[in-house]
């Protein structure tokens, strides 16, 4: 009998497995401290967690309305009127995905065809230009340059042809940390009127940001609100990364379109766990936001004291639960042996940047580090990162 051919479509075969995937599982096969993906390691409020438990008591088991629960679209549609002044039809435009990352996916299923262009801004969250490709369409980057990772019009719109279609921007920024201004988002979005493109905004770490730095939605801003599909997700706001509840918001025919595929690719969201959010929107005090940020400060604050201690030369993030530095002073090898190193030797799993570049190789000399843990794995990360402090003041290989 001849060799089966590779059953692994030639669109994705270029990404490989996720790198979240890769430095989990390392960090486990090595016993090391996991700052590499973005998951909280404690639970979040009790009162959202019991609601889902009523939920699954309850009888709410079976299929939920396709683009949504009508409890939590109601309760969405809610809470952008009260945060930010924005209004959306629960029915029409508000829907419901398993995650952030699935509403991505869907959107671009919905909204590209092939051929079309697709402006992403680097470094990016992994997914982006893979859900790009699935959709038969073309990503082209603008990078995003440190240290402070401002948006240049200029480079923005010279990548604009004919082609494009749809940009996707995320703020607060991740990787970076960056949060971006309003004086930048206007720019952004009179570009992006004058040249009619649709756009993608992933906006889930609305509710992390700290000192002056205050998250502007890309909905607000003038001439972008009938052109933009807002995403948010509970699993950041909430620390349940675990329920994959995310959502989008926007003009009635771009909710459709992500509907459209969305409907196909699972068509509804766990019930009971939509519940659950529902609940969390209702009822939690509106201080639960501001704690959150207290908490999520002093995390940070313990982080980048560690870092610079150890000898990173760091930029304390603006927003998110991420700090992206430089390890140049540390290791002479690229981000990728350097995480490898950071794994096998100091027991500390970390992101290594160059994966969430197309175009540019700034990612080389850069490293992740996620901050969404508790004080004492915060400590312990501490004591093990002491270890990687050169002798004599040189850099390991």
């Amino acid at each position: 009998m001849g060799a089966v051919r590779t059953p692994l479509s030639t669109k994705l075969e270029p990404f490989g497995t996720t790198i979240f995937s890769e430095m989990t599982r390392l960090a486990l096969a090595h016993g090391a401290i996991n700052l590499a993906q973005g998951f909280p390691d404690f639970d979040g409020p009790p009162e959202i967690i019991e609601a889902a438990v009523e939920a699954l008591r309850g009888g709410d088991n079976q299929y939920a309305r396709s683009q949504g629960h009508p409890r939590l679209v109601r309760a969405l549609s809610k809470r952008y009127e009260d945060l930010y002044g924005l209004h959306f039809d629960a029915m029409t435009e508000i829907g419901v995905f398993s995650g952030c990352t699935e509403a991505i996916a869907s959107a671009m299923l919905g909204m590209l065809n092939p051929g079309d262009e697709v402006i992403l801004f680097e470094p990016y969250y992994d997914s982006y230009p893979v859900c790009v490709t699935m959709a038969g369409a073309k990503a082209r980057f603008c990078t995003l340059r440190a240290p402070d990772f401002a948006f240049e019009p200029a480079a923005f719109e010279a990548l604009i042809t004919p082609r494009t279609r749809l940009v996707l921007l995320n703020t607060p920024h991740n990787p970076t940390g960056k949060v971006f201004t309003r004086d930048e988002l206007l720019a952004f979005g009179e570009i992006c009127a004058r040249h009619d493109l649709l756009v993608i905004a992933d906006e889930v770490y609305e509710h992390l940001t700290y000192d002056e730095h205050v998250h502007v939605p890309l909905a607000s801003i003038p001439g972008l609100k009938d052109r933009t599909l807002t995403l948010s997700s509970a699993g950041k706001t909430f620390s349940l990364t675990g329920w994959k509840i995310g959502w989008s918001a926007g003009p009635a025919p771009m909710v459709a379109a992500a509907q459209a595929a969305h409907q196909f690719v699972t068509f509804a969201t766990a019930t009971p766990l939509q519940v659950g959010v529902a609940a969390a929107l209702e009822r939690l005090d509106p201080d639960f936001y501001v704690r959150l940020r207290a908490e999520y400060t002093e995390r940070r604050r313990t982080l980048v004291d560690t870092l610079r201690d150890t000898g990173f030369r760091v930029r304390a993030p603006q927003g998110t639960y991420f700090v992206l530095c430089e390890f140049g002073d540390l290791f002479t090898g690229d981000d990728r042996a350097f995480t490898r190193h950071l794994v096998e030797h100091i027991g500390i799993a970390a992101i290594p940047p160059s994966v969430f570049y197309g175009d540019s190789d700034d990612g080389r000399r850069l490293v992740r580090f996620a901050f969404c843990k508790r004080p004492e794995t915060l400590a312990e990360a501490a004591r093990r990162l002491e270890k990687l402090r050169p002798a004599g003041g040189g850099a390991a290989s």
